[in-house]
């Protein structure tokens, strides 16, 4: 087992990489908490494959387990089901030193992560992702929140984990588009920030979207997951509440949470939506000269080549436009855009609505 520390200063946390080790989780867990009770919150399918190896882990440490359903999807990750929460934790008795856990993917890490934030101000809380998209991005870095049926992610709390715990294994159980949509998170990381892990995915994704049994694909896998954690550590850490840096992890989610939200959260995932942002975020780009073409093609054509969606839904633009003009990334009415410059090179910049609309197609 490998590990990368995120640095926050008392809000430090390590994050822990490996194949296999979910059956040694509670022995991590008890480095952490002295805790007997822990509260574990997963989704039927998730729990179904992974809930007994965790349970039988931190039952040999002498841990209670109690396991809260969620149902899988985005549409519960809302207040609603935020406030049931509440009440299983209430109905278990959990106070201020009971853990959360949240295994599962990004819609279970953010709702337990908010939970977390939110019930007797504060509670122990850690990430155990299971899909590549949660743990490669938000599983990391304390965003926590969940989705107003006006936009995503509107209601939330910065709030870190004591540690996030990576079985790359999980992954397997996942079908190539879970996989294809967690690479979109991937592939921002190398556009903002790596133009080697951009070189790299450019000449290994064939390998990545194939199913996941050869041993060259735990090499890739466990390679593209360290990466994209520690390119998002060092962010988290020179901007943990997004006041400046941090808003570079937002290329292509302005236009892909609106995405998102005119198609109601039921016909991309994230990184579907996010890839399709991506997309448009680097033609803006080039729209206002700050890249060259060359560029938008590379972008398109590795998100074309991992198997992910680069054209926009069909739906109006003045859709598009109040989608994001209600998204948290709006300042004095301005959006903020994460544009790039080169792969490897990005920068925000404020864009007025008639410099966005102008394209014949998004």
């Amino acid at each position: 087992m490998d590990s990368i520390k995120v640095n926050l200063g008392d809000r430090s946390y390590p994050i822990y990489f490996g194949t296999g080790i979910l059956k040694g989780f509670g022995g991590t867990y008890t480095k952490f908490s002295n805790s007997k009770k822990v509260i574990i919150v997963t989704n039927p399918n998730v729990g179904k494959l992974y809930y007994e190896v965790v349970e039988d882990s931190l039952l040999k440490e002498g841990i209670e387990p109690h396991r809260i359903d969620v149902p899988d999807g985005e549409e519960y990750k809302t207040l609603t089901w935020a406030s049931k929460l509440f009440d299983k934790l209430i109905a278990l008795k959990a106070d201020r030193q009971t853990p959360l856990i949240a295994l599962g993917g990004g819609v279970i890490g953010d709702l337990t992560g908010f939970v977390a934030a939110t019930y007797l101000r504060g509670v122990p809380f850690i990430q155990v992702p299971t899909t590549l998209l949660a743990q490669v991005d938000s599983s990391v870095g304390g965003k926590t929140g969940v989705n107003h049926r006006k936009g995503k992610n509107l209601i939330g709390a910065f709030y870190q984990p004591k540690f996030v715990y990576i079985d790359i294994d999980t992954l397997k159980s996942l079908d190539k588009r879970e996989i294809k949509a967690g690479l979109a998170e991937v592939i921002k990381y190398g556009v903002i920030r790596d133009p080697k892990l951009f070189k790299y995915l450019e000449d290994n994704v064939d390998i990545l979207t194939q199913d996941l049994k050869l041993k060259t694909q735990n090499t890739a896998l466990l390679h593209i997951v360290k990466r994209s954690c520690a390119i998002k550590a060092a962010v988290v850490e020179a901007d943990e509440r997004e006041s400046g840096l941090r808003a570079i992890l937002n290329f292509g989610h302005t236009f892909g949470h609106a995405v998102e939200a005119v198609t109601k959260y039921k016909e991309y995932k994230h990184g579907e939506a996010v890839a399709i942002g991506m997309v448009y975020a680097s033609k803006l780009s080039h729209r206002t000269g700050l890249c060259s073409k060359s560029v938008v093609e590379r972008v398109r054509n590795l998100i074309k080549k991992a198997g992910l969606p680069t054209e926009a839904p069909n739906f109006p633009r003045k859709s598009f436009l109040k989608a994001m003009e209600i998204d948290k990334k709006v300042v004095g009415g301005e959006l903020r855009f994460v544009l790039v410059e080169g792969i490897g090179k990005v920068r925000l910049e404020k864009v007025k609505a008639d410099v966005i609309m102008p394209e014949s197609r998004l």
